[in-house]
């Protein structure tokens, strides 16, 4: 499907309309990374998660008046990108047809700007993160542990995860860090990635799995981000997952 056609389908489908952005606006910068043993062996080695990465799927401005809560997903996802820089997690972004449909948000690129983490950010036009190359390529081998946050639950993060199982890795999707243009998507969507073998958690909950042991020299700066970001989490859930009582 060619680039005009596929925007056609977001454009029309989500009433967005294309804004020309240049192209020193798409990123911040890049520091591409291949991820072997040898990359993520200082950061795995103390961590329960030995192979970690972290997958943001498309948060860009041209979605954030259509996607069902949005702003949640971008505060979760902050809170990933944050605890990335304390625990030293590699960073895989990606943009869908950034010419039509803008750039990563501000807030995410804020996030990455203040981190030394290894980052890899790709623009592509296929559905799952996957589609390009520059993050294809930097999984040689199976085995990661992969989380995912970003946009749409049963479109591109559905087939990302798909992709990645397919391929062997252990895949985690928050769903108080993904969602979709109409809200009654996304349950569906995690229900069939649980059934096929992703883990749908929180990011809480996958935060401290991915540490495993409160005696790691970052258990307290997480503990802390935790704190800090508690009210953020609260709302995060509330709006994505809804009230459990009702």
């Amino acid at each position: 499907m060619s680039s005009a056609k596929i925007f056609g389908k977001f454009a029309f489908a989500r009433g967005l309309r294309p804004r020309p952005i240049t192209t020193s606006s798409l990123y911040l910068h890049r520091r591409s990374v291949t991820i072997d043993a040898t990359t993520t062996m200082e950061s795995g080695s103390r961590l329960r998660h030995k192979k970690p990465a972290i997958f943001v799927c498309d948060l860009q401005d041209k979605f954030r008046n259509a996607i069902h809560q949005f702003d949640k997903v971008v505060l979760t996802t902050q809170k990933v990108l944050r605890a990335a820089k304390i625990l030293n997690i590699p960073v895989f972004a990606t943009t869908q047809i950034a010419a039509k449909l803008g750039a990563t948000v501000p807030e995410i690129q804020k996030e990455i700007s203040a981190s030394a983490v290894p980052y890899t950010e790709a623009d592509k036009t296929a559905f799952s993160m996957l589609g390009a190359a520059e993050i294809s390529s930097a999984f040689p081998v199976p085995g990661h542990e992969i989380v995912i946050v970003g946009i749409e639950s049963h479109i591109c993060v559905t087939q990302t995860s798909l992709d990645l199982l397919a391929r062997g890795h252990k895949v985690y999707v928050l769903a108080d860090g993904v969602s979709s243009c109409n809200p009654q998507e996304i349950p569906i969507a995690l229900a069939r990635l649980r059934s096929e073998g992703a883990i749908v958690t929180t990011s809480e909950s996958w935060l401290y799995e991915c540490m495993g042991d409160a005696s790691i020299p970052e258990f307290r700066e997480i503990a802390k981000l935790v704190k800090e970001t508690g009210a953020d989490t609260k709302a995060a859930l509330a709006g994505l997952l809804g009230d459990p009582s009702t």
